[in-house]
């Protein structure tokens, strides 16, 4: 069986490192994986995780997606510029109150998290059409269905990100092309602690201080004990991920956390709206101690899922 170019970018660090090792690991050997960074220079955490599969099924290689030129290059040391399924990984965070975040930090992360996946298509896609064949995987979010608290940014770059697959995917399906958004909760990953300290530097001289309170008693309190109940390992969603590609009918939409899965469908329940916001509105501001109790459920629901499956999985290896 011919293997398949897979493509990766923000490979570094986090999902994308865990996507490029277990994906190049496939006891099939059924992918050649092309792990991508903006700097080489820390490419050391990927060498050392991919072990014995660099330079036989992984090879890393420099991409800047806000770089269309550093895109072109990376495509063209490709053989035959050939990519069969791209997935696009590299992204950055930004919370805070938007009175206190730059126009230009609001920028980067829409250049980045939508414009970095549009350049890529814009080299990639042209190819996949011609040869009426390719998966086109994005690393999206629950933040790209429902806005959260202090995330006003990076969740208006993930809706762009999921208004932009989802117009695409209708021409896809014409030239025989398969999108998926892979949506994770929150994930215990570098990105993340870097987002949580960049949020706790934040300059709050600008906001009110009912604002200030709120994203600092509030939403920056809350933040471990939220992915600490809710939060998954860049390994689970390399998993996911692996699963989705090798489906002959992959999904458009995929979530991989089923603990996160209630909070997202109360946008459906109601066609007006208000139903999320509204509950959301009171969990945080007038049923706190209901919040954390859930949070606290939620946690002992996961540690057992995880000791369940760690068991499972000794007793198979047995």
């Amino acid at each position: 069986m011919e293997q398949k170019v897979v493509l990766i970018t923000g490979c570094s660090t986090g999902i994308g490192l865990a996507l490029a090792v277990r994906i190049a690991k496939d006891e099939k050997k059924r992918f050649m994986v092309y792990a991508t960074m903006r700097n080489l220079k820390k490419s050391t955490a990927l060498v050392e995780a991919a072990g014995r599969t660099l330079g036989r099924t992984l090879e890393i290689k420099e991409l800047d997606v806000c770089d269309e030129k550093s895109i072109k290059r990376c495509v063209e040391s490709l053989p035959e510029r050939r990519v069969d399924i791209l997935i696009s990984n590299a992204g950055m965070g930004l919370i805070g109150p938007i009175e206190c975040l730059s126009m230009e930090e609001m920028k980067t992360v829409m250049d980045t998290n939508f414009f970095g996946l549009v350049r890529l298509l814009k080299e990639v896609l042209p190819d996949m059409k011609r040869r009426k064949s390719g998966h086109i995987v994005v690393i999206s979010s629950v933040m790209g269905i429902q806005g959260i608290l202090f995330n006003d940014i990076y969740a208006a770059s993930k809706f762009a990100v999921e208004g932009f697959c989802e117009s695409l995917a209708v021409q896809a399906l014409r030239f025989n092309l398969n999108i998926s958004l892979i949506e994770p909760g929150p994930v215990l990953t570098e990105f993340e602690s870097k987002v949580y300290d960049e949020g706790m530097k934040t300059d709050l001289s600008n906001a009110d201080k009912i604002t200030s309170d709120m994203f600092t008693n509030v939403y920056l309190k809350n933040w471990n004990q939220i992915f600490e109940s809710l939060g998954q390992r860049a390994e689970d969603i390399a998993e996911h991920t692996l699963r989705i590609i090798t489906m002959e009918n992959p999904p458009f939409r995929h979530q991989t956390n089923t603990l996160y899965t209630p909070m997202t469908t109360l946008k459906y329940a109601d066609p007006n709206g208000d139903l999320p916001i509204d509950i959301f509105y009171k969990m945080v501001f007038e049923h706190d101690k209901v919040f954390n109790a859930s949070l606290n459920f939620l946690k002992m629901l996961r540690w057992r899922s995880r000791r369940s499956f760690s068991l499972e999985k000794g007793r198979v290896k047995a």
